[in-house]
């Protein structure tokens, strides 16, 4: 089961920066790829929730979020390019503390360049939940938990 392959609040190798991927090693990702998508769905099916995990949350330290919202996806070596001034306020959820939500503040807009498993560049603009669902996972890659984004003391709560 995938689910026991996901790190937990704590661990320190949540809140490493990762590495690049380089397009040779990519073959060999691909098993911890189909892992992280795993992951996701046995998250969906124990916790109700989870779209997206980041590499860091099953302990592998590169650039690459997969997706799994419509159709599984992965975004290698991904890059905000740009984000909107206006910031959205959410209660924030997380497959490495899956019982607690965190509020936080995220930009509304962002545009995302990154390679797919081609190794073809692509350039989303997303908004509002996708928006804010990728820069949840693009700060897991920089070592960065929502649990460090909390607005204030206050913006922590145990799931009902």
């Amino acid at each position: 089961m995938a689910i026991k392959d996901i790190l937990l609040l704590g661990n320190p190798e949540l809140y490493k920066v990762t590495a690049p991927v380089t397009k040779e090693e990519l073959p060999g990702l691909l098993s911890k790829i189909v892992l992280m998508w795993e992951s996701i769905l046995d998250i969906r099916k124990t916790y109700g929730f989870g779209r997206a995990i980041a590499a860091p949350q099953i302990g592998l330290s590169k650039r690459i979020i997969a997706l799994n919202v419509d159709a599984p996806l992965v975004m290698i070596n991904p890059e905000i390019t740009a984000c909107s001034e206006e910031m959205i306020e959410l209660w924030d959820d997380c497959m490495s503390f899956p019982n607690l939500l965190v509020k936080v503040r995220r930009h509304k807009e962002i545009s995302v360049r990154f390679y797919d498993m081609n190794w073809v560049e692509q350039t989303w603009e997303l908004e509002n939940d996708m928006s804010e669902l990728i820069q949840h996972e693009y700060d897991h890659l920089d070592g960065i938990l929502a649990t460090q984004r909390a607005i204030d003391a206050e913006s922590f709560k145990w799931k009902a």
